[in-house]
């Protein structure tokens, strides 16, 4: 088993990790895990845990996750978009097809404001499109 763990462990939290290297060479034959930097993708930080120093090998593993992690984030935000495309429909059919009158009066107000928000939101991004392609 301890052949195939990987050398460093990112425990993901929300802006980014912690990050501990994983070491099964011991005498006990067991899993330990060391911790060595704190990670906040955000902002780009990594920070050594305690008065560490990171080698060269530590920062590269810690920058190809933060660049993983990135392009994993960036694909889950556009699949919540497609998702709330599709939550969208189901809503309008379930408003036209099985809503009862209490239901609807219960989220009308909510549903309608943040469409128009989101209508807003989503005119005013395409007019700057449409205008920053006229000027180029």
């Amino acid at each position: 088993m301890s052949a195939d763990l990987p050398e460093y462990y990112f425990r993901v939290r929300e802006n980014g990790a912690v990050v501990f290297r994983v070491d099964t060479e011991n005498r006990q034959r067991r899993i330990d895990m060391d911790q060595i930097a704190v990670v906040n993708i955000r902002k780009g930080e990594i920070k050594p845990h305690g008065n560490r120093e990171l080698s060269a090998r530590d920062i590269a593993a810690i920058e190809e996750w933060m660049a993983e992690r990135a392009e994993i984030l960036a694909w889950r935000d556009i699949d919540d978009i497609h998702r709330a495309v599709d939550y969208l429909n189901t809503t309008a059919h379930w408003a036209q097809a099985r809503a009862t009158d209490a239901q609807l009066e219960e989220v009308t107000d909510a549903l309608l404001l943040a469409m128009h928000d989101l209508r807003t939101v989503l005119v005013r991004k395409k007019a700057d499109r449409l205008l920053k392609k006229d000027e180029e």
